[in-house]
């Protein structure tokens, strides 16, 4: 399949176009800085340089695209201004209805409910934190996300908690709150594999999965 991913250079972003590029797929990758291209991907990627509020550049990187990753998320910089991913991801939204791209898979944390969830004490303490000492960011990651699930597009939302470095572990436990045994952390390493999975796997369709190891 044709992949584009935005937030493509950041820590999960360049994972998960590693592990696109290692299951077979044609990767676009969208970024606002072309110094963080890694080496490693040399001619393999096409790359389109913007920010997320350059439609233009949005709309060429999903022209011709079969699915749509969006590894994009808050800053947590406490100086950070406005809500830019917000607007992004409409762009890229409206870009994909455009462009006749059903699929989209994005990311967001358990202050974010799927839609058949109740909240329950960890997603209420998720949601609590950030909204209380985070709140920019805690409006740009619910803001984005409600506009994932508003779209109409065959979207899944990748939901985690402490993203960590390492190796992927041998067991990666994905489900919803209330109804499955789920903890906090999770590698970065497993985080891109389930992602990258959900580009062409429809068990989650229009579904926000939590996952942990």
């Amino acid at each position: 399949m044709k992949v584009t991913v935005f937030g493509a250079t950041g820590a999960i972003g360049s994972l998960t176009v590693d592990r696109l590029l290692d299951d077979g797929h044609t990767v676009t990758a969208y970024t606002r800085n072309p110094a963080k291209v890694p080496d490693r991907w040399g001619d393999r990627v096409r790359l389109v340089i913007g920010e997320v509020s350059d439609a233009a550049a949005i709309d060429s990187a999903v022209d011709g695209t079969d699915a749509v990753v969006s590894a994009l998320g808050p800053s947590m910089d406490r100086k950070a201004t406005g809500t830019p991913l917000i607007e992004g991801t409409a762009n890229i939204l409206e870009a994909s209805k455009r462009h006749g791209v059903r699929r989209f898979v994005g990311h967001a944390t358990p202050a974010v409910l799927d839609p058949q969830e109740k909240p329950t004490l960890v997603t209420r303490f998720t949601s609590f934190m950030p909204r209380t000492f985070l709140r920019r960011a805690y409006d740009e990651i619910t803001g984005l996300s409600a506009l994932i699930k508003d779209s109409g597009l065959d979207w899944t939302i990748v939901r985690f908690i402490a993203p960590k470095d390492g190796d992927p572990k041998s067991r990666v436990r994905a489900g919803f709150f209330g109804t499955d045994e789920l903890g906090f952390a999770i590698t970065r390493a497993d985080i891109t594999a389930f992602t990258a999975d959900q580009v062409e796997d429809t068990r989650y369709l229009r579904r926000a999965p939590a996952i942990s190891n």
